[in-house]
């Protein structure tokens, strides 16, 4: 089994060196790089004031996470989901800053970068010099956009799982009939008894004629009679 955990964050800010949080974590699933359903999504309280420009990105206001679990809480949640599985996200570098800060906050180990997938890293080596967003490579692939008015975790998360679905070249790996890790189906050949009927072809005389007068036309035709 291959086991993976693609997630994104969303947050008060650009650096939580100069105080912003996470204020939303989702994750999903992937085995073989293919989703599986299961997926960890919280809010969290930040504890402090949400700038309006970050609102208008995610569209959540510090009303909406008052009284939500702070990160201290769902921590364990967290990591028991993430496990010690390779962590997949979009700029990957910026998720892990923000969780590390965050995990460094109360105390706990930093998730190391060896497990960081960086699809923002893969897109720019497949797509050089073209826009690399969520939102271009979802255009690029034709994944649908149309609930996506603002930046939320969740959402981007099933989003950017199409995304590497895509980048991964897992689509043509989930046709595949048969699971590398489960049990396989039996195979079972069926002998089938058909009564063929003979169907003669008898040329008419003129297409006797015809074939007779185009051998005529060959040097030493093999099949003359």
């Amino acid at each position: 089994m291959s086991r993976s955990i693609l997630f994104d964050t969303e947050t008060t800010g650009l650096d939580p060196l100069t105080g912003d949080r996470v204020i939303e974590i989702a994750a999903l699933e992937l085995l073989r790089d293919l989703p599986t359903g299961q997926h960890f999504h919280v809010l969290i309280d930040p504890g402090r004031d949400i700038p309006e420009e970050a609102t208008r990105v995610h569209g959540l206001t510090r009303a909406d996470l008052t009284g939500k679990p702070q990160f201290a809480e769902i921590a364990d949640e967290m990591l028991a989901f993430f496990g010690d599985d390779p962590l997949v996200a979009h700029n990957a570098a910026f998720d892990f800053g923000f969780l590390n800060a965050e995990l460094a906050r109360i105390g706990r180990p930093s998730l190391h970068g060896s497990r960081m997938v960086d699809t923002l890293a893969m897109a720019k080596a497949r797509f050089p010099g073209l826009p690399n967003s969520l939102d271009a490579l979802c255009r690029r692939f034709s994944i649908d956009l149309s609930e996506r008015t603002t930046h939320n975790a969740l959402l981007d998360c099933r989003l950017l799982a199409a995304v590497y679905v895509e980048l991964t070249g897992g689509r043509q790996r989930g046709l595949s009939l048969a699971a590398e890790d489960g049990p396989r189906m039996p195979v079972i050949a069926y002998a089938v008894a058909v009564t063929r009927i003979p169907r003669p072809i008898v040329p008419s005389p003129e297409e006797i004629a015809a074939h007779a007068a185009f051998i005529q036309r060959l040097k030493e035709p093999l099949w003359a009679g």
